[in-house]
């Protein structure tokens, strides 16, 4: 491998000297294929190639249509390397991808990833052998560590979860249950001196019920922590031993050494290796160029047909130069390149001093600061009852001039209403949201933005200026609803890590003093979209088609336009581990929904489309022009369901307009998701059906949108399944 390299590196510096030689006139040419470029091949044709190209990169094996397909070698100049199978420019079937540390993998590819069968050794010389999917331990696989550790059991994205065990190399073992990488859940340490501890774990330590049994005979059997005053344990003394045993040595002395080793960290993935691919700048195989497509589906080669006529022999090596920067996705089946914006403006209008809703601002940020800042007991997840009472309200007057309890502030005088204060603030806790940091998002020195039109019901939409989060204005009827179901909500998120259903952080109103006596009442929720990734396309999907058709022509569609069921033209491909636990998790959410009486609810999908060309579309960036460069975000190391999900959606056309569904067509693109289910506070009361009723006599009762909850839940579960898809 290294002499292979060794000739690469000369074959290069050879071509160096002779650009040197005969002049700048000749650099053009080394694009060209040395052992082929008089020859002229068909397309579709597979033939054996070798590739120099202009950014250093080096390729050789079998060839299709300006992309590696079939056996071939790919040697990048920051050293790493993949020799193996491809297809239509992705690494997809068996090969070894080598890292310049000296890390390699050898096993399964798809799609560009790591996905199958396969061995992993990194620099530092741990070996896994098992399952992965996109990049990650995935199912069940062996690790051995260089320290001597092994761990033979099950993997999730990335990290020990299900049931393993683990070997430390002094002799110890674990035998149990994992989560997150820890053992979790019920299992088994015995320590090679033969001390043993069987029963329950939390991230890492004996929790909840276990028995501790010695050596010598003895035993402590109860409740375990690492707290002294939570443990409550009964000792049973040895027929042959009276020595009684300190409990709180297991955690400092005998789990000491019992260390889980950690995960090696891969500097750059396979996926996100970029291939510089070949394109002739003398035009030698026009037939096999690829054609080009927009995000929704227009061809748009003449156009760039015509643009390239209008440059002169210079400028055209080097356009072809800087299109040869796509990336390995970027043939027509697995999809076309797309032409997006590069940055897209900030949705809303800044809250500044002299704007309309600048006073509630302040009420609201003084509000949130006061709940959030008030010094309370810790709480606990078992919550009693009584807290999720609708009664249990907590009313503050908040003067100008200040009181007792509030500060003085600039803004009118107000009442601030907490609704289930102790609830909502364990709802923080249960989504690791650090109350310093939620105050600092909502609160701090940067205004919030509000949405430039409010939504179909008359709210207003503000977000925050990190983007984290979105405070939209309810009615009263949605208050007593989500109060109605907060038990159930509550303990549906205990239950679910996986949910997709919409984070509420908070609940409050705020009521000015005076003759208006208004009264403001305000939800505080997640932002699905809150991401580095420039959200292109966003969809709100009810699995309804009457009304569900945006209102702008094709040229008004922005990346910010929230389009809708019969816009909608791609299915989603979700991988197979993804897309099961994707099936359960919409069943159960949906069951939630119907039992708690909710319909009108949404499926909301973001789509960032990954490694694409922004100069056709002419959307307005914060520059107020367009941009020609290309936009790359860095990938995260894992994902979870609905968020940063690394897949591809397939194109789909309908041979009737006003189908909810069309037909695939088999052109792929590579896309990072986000999706959740959002509106989930419209109860089916009095108005709802009034609706059903008076649309029922005009359209199909099937097809309007204000149908019984166990209907609606039903349609929606139908449609979501049949466009999300498992990827091939």
């Amino acid at each position: 491998m290294k002499a292979w390299e060794a000739t690469i590196r000369k074959t290069q510096q050879a071509k160096k000297q002779a650009s040197n030689i005969f002049g700048s006139a000749h650099v053009a040419h080394v694009d060209y294929d040395d052992t082929n470029q008089n020859e002229v091949h068909a397309a579709g044709e597979v033939y054996n190639a070798e590739r120099y190209l202009s950014n250093g990169d080096y390729y050789t094996g079998n060839w299709l249509d300006n992309f590696p397909h079939g056996f071939g070698k790919y040697w990048w100049t920051d050293g790493c390397m993949y020799v193996g199978d491809w297809f239509r420019g992705k690494t997809m079937g068996r090969g070894t991808f080598s890292w310049p540390s000296g890390a390699t993998y050898d096993g399964e590819f798809k799609s560009g990833y790591m996905d199958g069968e396969g061995t992993y050794m990194g620099p530092n010389g741990d070996t896994y052998r098992g399952q992965w999917i996109m990049n990650l331990k995935h199912g069940q696989g062996v690790k051995e560590y260089k320290n001597g550790d092994k761990y033979d059991g099950e993997w999730c994205r990335g990290l020990q979860e299900g049931d393993g065990k683990y070997k430390w190399k002094y002799g110890s073992y674990y035998d149990g249950d994992w989560k997150n990488g820890l053992m979790c859940g019920k299992g088994k340490l015995v320590f090679y001196d033969e001390n043993m501890y069987e029963g329950e774990w939390e991230d890492g330590l004996p929790k909840g019920n276990g028995t501790f049994k010695y050596a010598d005979g003895s035993s402590y059997n109860g409740n375990w922590s690492k707290d002294p005053e939570e443990q409550n344990l009964t000792f049973s003394p040895s027929h042959d031993s009276d020595v009684e045993h300190d409990p709180k040595e297991v955690y400092h002395v005998y789990l000491k050494d019992c260390i889980i080793s950690p995960q090696d960290k891969v500097p750059i993935l396979p996926s996100q290796k970029k291939l510089a691919i070949w394109r002739s700048s003398k035009g030698s195989e026009p037939s096999v160029r690829p054609r080009r497509m927009s995000v929704d589906g227009r061809l748009d080669g003449n156009k760039e047909l015509s643009r390239m006529r209008m440059l002169d022999e210079a400028e055209r090596t080097m356009k072809s130069r800087d299109d040869a920067s796509l990336s390995s996705s970027s043939c027509n089946s697995e999809g076309s390149p797309i032409k997006l914006p590069k940055v897209v403006k900030k949705q809303g209008e800044t809250i500044s001093k002299g704007h309309k809703n600048y006073e509630l601002m302040l009420n609201l940020q003084l509000g949130i600061r006061h709940s959030v800042g008030r010094p309370g007991p810790m709480p606990s997840l078992d919550l009693k009852s009584s807290a999720f009472n609708p009664k249990e309200k907590v009313w503050t007057r908040f003067p100008p001039e200040g009181s007792k309890y509030t500060p003085p502030h600039q803004s009118c005088e107000f009442r601030w209403k907490d609704y289930c204060p102790l609830v909502f603030r364990t709802l923080r806790m249960l989504f690791k949201v650090d109350a310093a940091d939620y105050m600092l998002s909502i609160c701090g020195n940067d205004a919030l933005r509000e949405l430039s039109s409010p939504g179909k019901s008359g709210s207003f939409f503000y977000l925050t200026h990190d983007d984290r989060y979105m405070i939209k204005t309810i009615k009263k009827t949605e208050v007593k609803a989500i109060l109605r179901m907060l038990s159930a909500y509550y303990n549906h998120f205990r239950s679910f890590e996986h949910t997709l259903l919409t984070k509420f952080y908070g609940l409050h109103c705020v009521k000015l003093i005076g003759a208006a006596q208004k009264k403001v009442r305000f939800i505080i929720m997640g932002n699905l979209f809150c991401t580095n990734h420039v959200i292109h396309r966003r969809f709100d999907l009810k699995g309804s088609s009457l009304g569900r058709l945006t209102d702008k022509p094709e040229s008004e569609i922005q990346s910010t336009t929230i389009l809708k069921d019969l816009d909608l033209k791609f299915m989603f491909r979700l991988d197979k581990a993804w897309i099961q636990e994707f099936r359960r998790q919409i069943d159960r959410d949906c069951d939630f929904l119907e039992q708690e009486r909710i319909m009108d609810y949404s499926l909301l999908v973001g789509l960032h489309f990954k490694d694409t060309n922004v100069s056709e579309l002419g959307t307005s960036t914060d520059n107020g022009g367009t941009d020609d460069s290309t936009y790359q975000v860095p990938e995260p190391e894992g994902s979870k369901l609905g968020i940063s999900m690394h897949s591809r959606v397939e194109r789909m056309e309908r041979k009737n307009e006003l189908e909810l569904l069309g037909e695939p067509t088999g052109v792929f693109y590579d896309v990072v998701m986000f999706f959740g289910i959002i509106d989930i506070l419209q109860d089916y009361d009095i108005t709802k059906k009034l609706e059903h009723a008076y649309k029922s006599f005009q359209y199909d009762p099937t097809s309007i949108s204000a149908v019984d909850p166990r209907l609606y839940s039903r349609r929606f579960r139908d449609f979501i399944l049949k466009v999300f898809l498992e990827d091939m």
